[in-house]
Parts: C-alpha cells; structure tokens; sequence
C-alpha cells in the first residue's frame, strides 16, 4: 500500500498520512502536486511531500486521499529546499509556511477556473539601452568576470542602480533564465514595472503584489511556475514564487524593513532571497543607496573576503547631474512659522518662481498627533491601545494609527465641556493648510497613505506629478525612495530630531536612510537640487555624515558603537512576544518561559527580562517581551529548536497569544 505523506496549512510540526486510493498509481513525479484530503469534519488543500510504504498510523484509520491535482507542475526541488530552511530557521511549523506562500486560489477548495496569462501586444519595438557611464561598465565587468555570487551594490541615488539590474535581466533572458526582482513596497512597483516592460516587451513580465486580485495573483504565479513568465516584480512574499529557470536575484532598496514580515511568520524576504541565491547558486545583487548595517558588514573584509562583493557607484548617472546640495537650518535662531523655517518658506518661493517643484517631508500623517484641552489636561487618548487618537482634519475624524479605532471629533471636550479645544503638532495635512495660505498661487499636492490607499490612486498621483500638476508635494515615506521626479529641485526635511534620541538603537540607521533617500528626489535631472533639514542639532554627527553624503563613514560609526554594545550584527537575537487580556499573565507566561531548564550547551545564550512593549496595549490587548540574545547564531538556533518545543507545552491562559520573532527589528 502507497502511503502519501502531505503538509497541510495547521499548527502542528508534522505532516500527515494518508493512503492512496486503490486504482491510483503515484510515482516521485508527484511529489510537490497538491492535493484534496480530508481533515477532521472538513478537507483541505495539502502539498504531497513524501511516499512511504510504512506509516506510525494503523493502517485502518488511514484516510484516502480525495483526488491528486496535476494541472500543474510540481512544485520543484529549490521551492522544497526554501521553505524548509524557512520554517527551520524561523521555527514555524513547515506545513503553514508551504501552504501560506501558495496564492489563496492556489488553496481554496473550489479554484478559479484558470486562465491563461494575457500578452501585451506590442506596437512598438523594445526601448533601447541608455549609455552606460563609466561605474556602470565596471560594476557589471566585475560581476559578469568575477566569481563571487552575492553582490551588494551600494550605489547613490541617481546613479544608475536600476539600469545595472536591467542589463543583468538582459544577460538572463540571453541564456534562456528567469528573473526575480524584489521591491520592499507595492508603491514602487508601477514605475518599475513601466521600466521593465517597455525593455523587454515580449518578456513576460508579470507581479506579484498584494494589491493584485487573487485571479490575477493566481495567474501570474502560475506563468512563474511554468516558466512562461521570465522575469518576476514582487513584494517580500514573491520571494517564495518556484522559479524552474531561475538565474537572477536582485533585491532593491535591500535596507528597507517592508522586507520583515511582522505578522503571521515573521520572516525576511531579503535574507530568504540570500539564502535562495546561494542554495541554487545563483547571482543574487542587494542594492541601496543606504545598506542595512549587517549587509554593510558582509560586505566588509580584508581582500574582499566578507560574504558579499562590495561594488560602488559614486556618482549620478544623468549627463549633468549631481548629488544635491545638503544645509541645515538651526531652529533654535530660525523660528518656525507653523513648523516651517523661514529660510525654507523662502527656499519654496524661489522654486515656484522659477516653476521648479519642491517636496516638504514629514514622515507623520494626519492634521495633529493629538487633540487636547488646555482646561483640564483631556486629550484624545485611544481606549484600545497605549496611543493617542490622531485628528485628520481633512475626514473629520480622530484615527488610531494601531488599531483603526475612529471616533468623530468632539465639538466639546468630554471631561469638562471646555470648547476651545487644540491641535497640538502637526501631520501633512496640517503643513498642507499652512503651505495653500502661505503660497495660495501655489498647486498643492499631498501624498500619504490617506491620499493614497490604493495603487490606482497612487498613479493617478503619480501621473499628476510627473505631469507638472503639482508646484509643492506634501508627503511622506511614500515619496522617499525609487522616485524619479525630474522637475524636483528642492526638499525639505521638517521635524527629524526625534529619532536621534529614541529608545530604539536601530533608529538612527532608519534616519539616516530615511533622510538620504528623500534627499535624493532632489535635482536628478540637469537641475540642482537643495535639501535643507530643519533641526536643532546642526552639529550632530549624523548630519554631518549626511551632508557630506559619507553613507561608509556613517556606517563605520555606528558599527564601531554596535560592536562596543553588543548589539547585532555583532550578537544575534530573538524575542519572545505574548499578548493578553490581562498584562499579568502576559508577563507571567514569559516568566515560565524564561524559567525553562537550559542545558550546558545553552550557555551561551542570555535571557533578559519580561517587560511591557513599548506600545503596552494594542487593539484591547496588553503586550510584553522577552529577548534572547547570544554571541553565535548557531548557538542561539540550537537552543530555539529545542525552546520552541517547551513553549508550547507551557500551559497559558485560554486567550493569550504568544510568538517567536528570530532577528527581531522592532523593540
């Protein structure tokens, strides 16, 4: 008897047995086809992933298997290695991973009938290459003589990044190879996308976002599977997509923290696609203008001897372009004008003079982070979560940016009736009102996730940008990266300093990529850019760095203080999170799980203490913490495999939730 040993989408670190239908014949060809079964009192979509001839089961109880699906090809060999590493390095259970990296049409019961990939007709021949500059032709001689596989390609922004991955997709579809080509944000892929196709027209270009529909997700997954598709756009998710041809990784804007999964199966796209890279041996190219400090360290060492080959671009890749200047505005002699510098009011008014556009950054949305009375202290607290309510003028609403809490806003404060109730701080739709007084000539557009929720909104955006629709954008992170604006002459960087302070010893590196990256929309044309960055701490080094646009001086700086603190790359962490009703037992579940015998080949490992989240409370559910850190990732995995497996058997109470993240980003 042929015993089918399937992975299903549950909990459980198994797979599950079930015998083949007498009349029905499976061979190792089917290993990776799924299949229909029943679970319990219901059935489900499984993956095959093993024959047996013996099972732990008795043979009475088996079930069958209700029929195999072979529309399309198994899921291949490299696919199987991947999730696997993934489950085992993240300690998930591997059945959910393999079922969750599937498009929900792929696991549903009753499927979308399938339809095949639609063709772009094409009037128009290929667009031709650009000139390389004189970096570019070295950077792809190095890779295309070199014998190193993993790339990180810090280029500047401007300088050419995109045009070094399209002429390495081009050496892939030479030799009859698939691309995959990762994005952190579904708002980058639309003019990606444009870019790539009108480069490879006939290509097959297809992507993989969450903002497709599940028929178009399934279609398009399907053409990757079959090969039909030779080139790939996707979110962190697509880095799952089997790929039979596969022969080229890029991860762009590798630094970027969308990569990390930070619900269900907490995993990083980019370190996956590295480990995907090397297992098939394949070229895998991470490029940014800002790398993540642990890539930077990879690619450090005497000889080039680090895990990545370190290639540079220095400079701007369009005829008379140059990197922009940068200058800091004092606030502490420079007053604000309802948050605005007097030099940058009047650094906006000579562009609009000159029918040039300028971009005022502010990475806070809304009209005020709170409404408060001045009478009795009142403000608009969220009673969900450990965070204020955030007035958005514009809709007329407070909004908690956690939990989606609305609430109207009050006409009167509800503690003591007071009327005159406060804005206090501000958000992009409050810098916009003061722009449309200031500069009422002035075609003001603000871009952030309320005025763009959904892709097509954000290409109409887009389109009215790039249409010379708007003299002044208002935005946010949105606006940041991958952009190319050619009439963008001016950014203004308003109320950085937060984060030089923060709690969290990763918000420095975020602020500096944050701050080079929207400095780069400046001036990438045959216009010279300006960024002027608002701040009452001109002489800290980070802006020094910034403005002399020394990304490796930087990161040489923060490494040398990460190494004397022991914080990653130099140690390697995992925390342990629980939710609950009552914060009592959230830090009492973390108390039993940090009282778990350790071994002596523990010892390395060390336990800090349970403590509240940052954001204690979320959604009506109190949150705490506990991190676990040790000198040797080896270490630190040999003991999670084996803590995992204690965890579960911790007896908690009924609604409390808890979860392993490995190499956590959040604190």
């Amino acid at each position: 008897m042929q015993i089918a040993r399937v992975a299903l989408d549950v909990p459980l670190r198994r797979f599950f047995d079930y015998r083949v239908p007498e009349g029905e014949r499976m061979s190792v060809a089917d290993i990776g086809c799924r299949v229909r079964v029943p679970f319990g009192q219901r059935h489900k979509i499984g993956i095959l992933v093993e024959l047996a001839t013996d099972t732990d089961i008795p043979l009475a109880q088996l079930k069958p298997i209700e029929s195999i699906l072979r529309e399309l090809p198994p899921l291949p060999a490299a696919w199987f290695r991947l999730t696997k590493f993934c489950a085992a390095y993240y300690h998930a259970p591997l059945g959910q991973v393999m079922l969750s990296t599937l498009p929900a049409g792929l696991r549903a019961l009753a499927p979308p009938k399938p339809r095949p990939l639609r063709q772009r007709i094409v009037d128009v021949p290929a667009q031709p290459a650009p000139l390389l500059t004189c970096e570019q032709e070295a950077v792809l001689t190095s890779i295309a003589a070199g014998n190193a596989r993993a790339y990180l390609l810090h280029g500047v922004t401007g300088s050419g990044k995109t045009e070094v991955y399209l002429r390495l997709i081009e050496r892939c579809l030479a030799v009859g190879q698939q691309s995959l080509l990762l994005v952190p944000e579904i708002n980058l892929t639309p003019q990606l996308e444009a870019r790539v196709t009108a480069r490879f027209p006939n290509a097959g270009l297809v992507s993989l976002h969450s903002e497709l529909g599940e028929a178009a997700r399934s279609r398009n997954w399907r053409a990757a599977l079959t090969g039909e598709a030779r080139i790939v756009l996707g979110t962190r998710l697509a880095v799952f997509t089997p790929l039979p041809e596969l022969g080229l990784i890029i991860v762009d804007e590798e630094h970027d923290s969308s990569f990390k999964q930070q619900d269900g199966i907490r995993y990083s796209a980019r370190d996956l696609a590295v480990f995907r890279a090397h297992d098939s041996g394949i070229l895998i190219v991470l490029g940014s203008a800002t790398p993540s400090l642990e890539s930077w360290a990879n690619a450090q060492g005497v000889d080039g001897s680090g895990r990545y080959r370190l290639l540079s671009l220095r400079e701007r890749a369009f005829a008379g372009a140059c990197l922009p200047l940068l200058r800091c505005i004092d606030t502490r002699f420079d007053k604000l004008q309802d948050g605005l510098s007097g030099a940058l009011l009047l650094a906006i008014e000579q562009r609009l003079v000159r029918a040039e556009q300028s971009l005022v950054f502010l990475n806070r949305r809304g009209y005020a982070p709170v409404l408060a009375c001045a009478a009795c202290g009142w403000t608009s607290h969220c009673h969900r979560c450990a965070a204020n309510l955030v007035l958005h003028l514009a809709d007329r609403c407070l909004r908690c940016h956690h939990c989606g809490f609305e609430a109207r806003v009050p006409k009167l404060c509800p503690t003591c009736g007071n009327q005159d109730l406060s804005a206090f701080g501000r958000g992009t739709q409050r810098i916009e009102a003061v722009l449309a007084e200031r500069f009422p000539q002035a075609r003001i557009l603000r871009v952030d996730r309320d005025s763009a929720r959904s892709r097509k909104q954000w290409e109409v955006l887009l389109a009215r940008i790039h249409g010379g629709e708007a003299d002044i954008l208002v935005g946010t992170q949105m606006l940041a990266k991958g952009h190319d604006f050619p009439k963008l002459t001016l950014v203004g960087a308003i109320a950085p300093d937060a984060a030089l302070f923060a709690a969290d010893w990763r918000a420095p590196e975020r602020l500096f990529a944050q701050l080079m990256q929207v400095a780069g929309r400046a001036g990438r044309a045959d216009r010279p850019g300006e960024v002027l960055l608002q701040t009452q701490f001109p002489e800290h080094p980070l802006y020094a760095a910034l403005i002399r646009h020394d990304y490796p001086a930087f990161a040489a700086m923060q490494l040398k203080e990460r190494q004397q603190a022991g914080f990653p790359p130099y140690a390697h962490q995992a925390m342990l999170r629980a939710e609950s009703p009552r914060m009592a037992d959230a830090l009492g579940f973390l108390a039993s799980a940090r009282a778990q015998p350790v071994s002596d080949e523990d010892l390395q490992v060390i336990f800090y203490d349970p403590v509240p989240m940052r954001l204690s409370r979320r959604a009506s559910l109190e949150r705490a913490q506990l991190l676990v850190e040790s000198p040797s990732r080896r270490a630190l995995q040999r003991f999670l495999a084996h803590w995992v497996t204690q965890l579960e058997a911790i007896r908690a109470p009924s609604r409390l939730r808890w979860h392993l993240e490995v190499d956590p980003l959040e604190f």
